[in-house]
């Protein structure tokens, strides 16, 4: 089948919007964000629909079949060998298509469409005490029906099995258009049996070939299923050793027919559960423990290597629960998971750890968890470990290639010692972690793959597999273990099954799909795993080499412009790395379409995608975007596009994705620096200008505060904002007080500047108390409340003034792209905050959104050593509070509270790790439980909130969780810091929320 012509394209883009009830992408910035997955590929496809049915699905098979197009299925995008890019219509079923169909509590069986996430699922099955335990890393985003095209595995399927193996039916729609029921052969359908006796026939004609080349580990999903009539897994597909024609198209990867509905077995959730951690002195002494271990019949035997150990003791997140559990400074530590029906039965499981590791040589070396907090907290560490590993700066990159191959257990050692020697004579290495029990241990070596010629990365890569694959073959072990074939693997199926059974497969995807509609390229005909033209980084000999524009940024992104050691992983000197755009193209390109950012669970990231599901509003779809616009595959302005400014206009800067991304895409600052220039192209509106430039009016607002009120107080004024600011009529605006934090002097709260300097050198407490424009202006309570508590705890405390105007963060020009204006503001503040900085005097702020500029932003503006020694010496009300608490130097007389306490994290408060020192501080109270709401952004976002355009998304996002969690408790006291936020509860539940100062000085005042 020929990838369609522009005029066919045309074409299939109107049958699809007069055909289906679909949303129709066919643009090239839409096909661009469906260009790649987790793999190294990138494929432009022909167009995308985001089906809300079967109906459109059964549509754009008819309509593609016409057109000779051919279909990919898509889930997640998380693929990591290309399996969903291809030169193909996309048809996105996460979306719409993720119902649960039927739940059999009975039997133990649900039936979902493919679109459904795997924790949404489990979140589902939960009150009945049951989960689907095939419990990939990618759990928070992977969907079931991606996961059954791959044949996903998880951490536990030493005990669960594969995909293949909880599989129960599929309900599939084939070239043709007809719907086929693959399950049990003798309840399937006469087409699905007709199929079988084919697989039948293919089987006994290449018996002798299966038996003598087929993997005989339970790891190998490489291929079709096609041993369904002889299986040789060590772990039988079904329990009874009956045929489900359902697991021939687990694994195949959207190429037989499109997934309609699957049905899965569950199993009961494990009452108890204990992890022993094992020490070892040597990485070959882990590998050659496991093979005894898995004979104790654990859940899980889980590997995390010396480097993996020493980032995680360099997260202060990770590194209480590993300093626990580590035993002699060891080289690997081994994580072996038991599960009983009761607690009880969990110490002696361990206590046979602990005499087998005793017996292998290691006494000593096994730290028994029961705590499940402490169990959750060290699972953590193995994904945060290769999450660091893959934020490596540079074009070298940890390249996903041969990560999966999976050997028998008793060869474990052996493969890894070779393989770690391999790596070293091409200049490289790898870190090891994952499935020590089923011998499948994920490595990636660390290669540029944008080099060309005998040292590049492209060539390492081929020269690597075929060593690797030859290891494969002595250790009788599966090339593809886990993650699947795609562009990657697929060139290896005919050398591990031979060219015979490679026919057969051939002969199975002729009998379904005889016209090639679906997924052309993947498992059958591949191309080569080395083609640069497919690279999303084409090399320079590539018809279509991959160039980054010149660009001067108006942000320092230089530390990401630099390049890497693959060995030892030392960074060159920042802006050494050789980006055109000073390092804002590399900053964009961290972003390896993982798709954490797809999660709907705890944290942030990412509030618009959690509103609209849609790819072009998620941190990942944006990413892609500025990549293609940055290397002109957009076209040459597409940066200071109206295309573009759509896709970065629902990023509401929460900051969620610099924390929690694994690769730390800051998408925030990277819209601060597409805004810059895009309204330097376009120019700022009117709206820009009032909300960029409130700090410089607020004082001579505040002076006609009842005028400025009649906003909200007017007939029809709120109305006529909107129409000329784009100011929603339907949001009340901040009310403007005349008695502002700056008209009053405040001498029993403040001391002068040499006072407190002197405070600080006579090693007295003191502090400076950083007054910003919203809290100062709006809310001046708030601002007194937190002086009020810093006095009683003993500081001396100083605050700016100055006789025209306060000083600024430069927060309100930064949202609008203003950055010269935010610099000047900045500089400003920095400067009169430096001779306390460097006197040791600390830098407290009230608003989240302004002290974390002077913490973040500020350093991106070219202030130099300035900036720096002010972000490490300023600190969040909470957080200092917390910091003098745990340093024994806070004492408050605080009386006791009766009422619950919710607690709303502002998202930089989350984003920067503010959240448990609010809380800390807050449990000072007596009494006081304060909850936290288990919430994403408020919604509002600075003035995102308040603009007629997105207030409907605003409230939606507010509606997803916070609100309701506030109207749920009336009687409680409802505590947020931000504004903004405080802002949306009052307009959102007609609650009133304070800061947390305003609640700790109201129990200091009844003490």
């Amino acid at each position: 089948m020929t990838v369609a012509v522009n005029e066919v394209s045309a074409l299939l883009e109107h049958r699809l919007r007069r055909e289906t009830s679909g949303e129709v992408l066919f643009d090239a910035a839409s096909r661009g964000r469906y260009a790649t997955d987790a793999s190294i590929y990138q494929i432009m496809p022909v167009g995308v629909l985001v089906p809300r049915g079967t109906e459109d699905i059964a549509a754009a098979i008819d309509v593609a079949r016409d057109l000779k197009v051919p279909i990919l299925p898509r889930g997640a995008g998380t693929s990591q060998c290309g399996q969903t890019v291809g030169a193909a219509l996309v048809i996105d079923h996460s979306k719409y298509c993720r119902a649960l169909l039927d739940l059999d509590l009975a039997e133990r069986t649900v039936t979902v469409e493919p679109g459904i996430v795997l924790d949404h699922l489990n979140a589902l099955l939960k009150p009945h005490g049951l989960w689907f335990p095939v419990d990939v890393s990618t759990a928070a985003q992977a969907t079931l029906g991606g996961m059954a095209g791959n044949n996903s595995c998880g951490s536990r399927s030493l005990a669960y099995g594969n995909m293949v193996h909880n599989v129960l039916g599929i309900t599939a729609r084939l070239s043709d258009g007809s719907v086929v029921q693959f399950g049990p052969l003798a309840r399937s359908s006469a087409r699905a049996r007709a199929l079988g006796e084919l697989v039948r026939a293919l089987a006994e004609q290449h018996r002798s070939d299966i038996e003598l080349l087929w993997p005989k580990v339970l790891r190998r999903v490489g291929g079709y299923n096609f041993d369904l009539f002889n299986c040789q897994s060590s772990r039988p597909y079904t329990a009874d050793g009956s045929v489900n024609l359902a697991h021939l198209l687990v694994g195949s990867e959207g190429t037989l027919a499109y997934t309609q509905s699957l049905t899965l077995r569950l199993a009961p959730m494990p009452a108890a559960r204990a992890l022993g951690v094992v020490s070892f002195p040597t990485f070959h002494d882990a590998m050659e423990a496991a093979q005894h271990i898995v004979r104790l019949r654990p859940t899980a035997v889980e590997l995390v290597d010396r480097t993996m150990i020493d980032l995680s003791l360099n997260n202060p997140a990770f590194r209480s629960v590993m300093e626990r559990v580590l035993r002699d400074d060891p080289a690997a530590i081994l994580l072996v998971e038991f599960c009983a029906d009761q607690h009880s039965v969990l110490p002696s499981q361990l206590e046979a750890l602990t005499v087998l590791i005793g017996d292998l040589g290691f006494p000593r070396k096994v730290v028994a968890l029961l705590d499940p907090a402490a169990q959750r907290d060290l699972w953590e560490v193995r994904k945060a470990g290769l999450n660091i590993m893959m934020s490596l700066r540079g074009d070298g990159k940890p390249v996903s290639f041969i990560e999966d191959c999976a050997v028998p257990v008793e060869h474990l050692a052996e493969y890894t010692d070779a393989l770690t020697e391999i790596f070293a004579r091409y200049g490289t290495r790898g870190t090891w972690y994952a499935h020590a029990s089923v011998g499948t241990l994920h490595v990636r070596p660390i290669l540029d793959m944008r080099r060309e010629g005998p040292d590049g990365g492209i060539a390492k890569m081929r020269r690597i597999a075929e060593e690797a694959s030859a290891l494969v073959r002595k250790f009788r072990g599966a090339y593809s273990g886990e993650h699947g074939d795609g562009l990657c693997r697929s060139e290896w199926i005919e050398w591990q099954f031979g060219p015979a059974i490679n026919e057969a497969f051939r002969a199975i995807k002729r009998d379904l799909d005889p016209v090639g509609l679906f997924n052309p390229g993947k498992i059958i005909d591949p191309p080569r795993m080395d083609d640069g033209s497919l690279f999303r980084f084409a090399p320079p000999s590539s018809p279509r080499p991959y160039q980054v524009l010149a660009l001067n940024p108006v942000l320092d992104w230089s530390a990401w412009n630099v390049q890497n050691d693959p060995v030892t992983e030392r960074l060159t000197p920042p802006g050494s790395g050789g980006d055109p755009s000073g390092g804002f193209a590399k900053a964009v390109e961290m972003c390896n379409n993982n798709g954490h950012c797809r999660k709907f669970d705890s944290g942030t990231m990412c509030p618009s995608y959690h509103v609209t599901r849609d790819e072009q509003h998620l941190t990942r779809g944006r990413a892609n975007t500025l990549r293609l616009a940055l290397s002109g595959q957009l076209g040459q302005d597409a940066l200071t596009s109206d295309e573009l400014y759509r896709t970065m206009d629902l990023c509401v800067s929460c900051k969620g994705c610099k924390r929690e991304c694994p690769t730390g895409v800051d998408m925030a600052r990277m819209k601060v620096e597409f805004l810059a220039h895009y309204k330097a192209r376009h120019g700022h509106t009117v709206r820009d200008r009032l909300v960029g430039g409130l700090p410089d009016y607020a004082a001579n607002a505040s002076a006609a505060a009842w005028l400025m009120n009649l906003r909200d107080a007017l007939p029809g004024a709120a109305w006529m904002s909107e129409r000329l600011l784009g100011l929603s009529a339907r949001r009340s605006l901040p009310r403007w007080r005349s008695d502002t934090f700056w008209r009053r002097q405040w001498p029993d709260l403040f001391a002068g500047k040499q006072q407190t300097l002197r405070a600080a050198a006579a090693g007295g407490k003191a502090a400076v108390l950083f007054v910003d424009t919203f809290n100062g202006t709006f809310e001046p309570e708030n601002v007194v409340a937190a002086a009020r508590v810093l006095k009683a705890a003993g500081y001396t405390l100083h605050t700016l003034r100055r006789p025209s105007r306060h000083y600024c963060c430069g927060r309100t020009y930064l949202s609008c792209g203003r950055v010269d204006e935010a610099r000047a503001r900045i500089e400003e503040l920095v400067d009169i905050l430096l001779p306390f900085v460097r006197a040791r005097v600390a830098v407290i702020g009230l608003e989240p959104s302004c002290l974390f500029t002077l913490r973040d932003e500020a350093l991106a503006l070219g202030l130099g050593e300035r900036a720096q020694a002010v972000s490490k010496g300023s600190w969040l009300f909470e957080e200092f509070l917390a910091r003098e608490m745990h340093a024994g130097r806070l004492a408050l007389p605080l009386s006791a509270v009766t009422a619950p306490i919710l607690v709303h994290g502002h998202c930089h408060q989350k984003a920067f790790g503010a959240v448990p020192p609010m809380l800390e501080v807050l449990r000072l109270i007596p009494e006081a439980k304060p909850r936290l709401i288990d919430s994403s952004c408020c919604g509002m976002a600075g003035g995102f909130g308040y603009e007629a355009e997105h207030y409907d998304i605003s409230m939606r996002m507010a509606e997803a969780d916070l609100l309701p969690a506030v109207r749920a408790m009336p009687e409680a006291i409802v505590v947020a810091d931000g504004t903004s936020c405080r802002h949306q509860i009052r307009d959102g539940a007609r609650r009133e929320a304070i800061h947390a100062a305003r609640l700790l000085e109201r129990q200091l005042g009844q003490s």
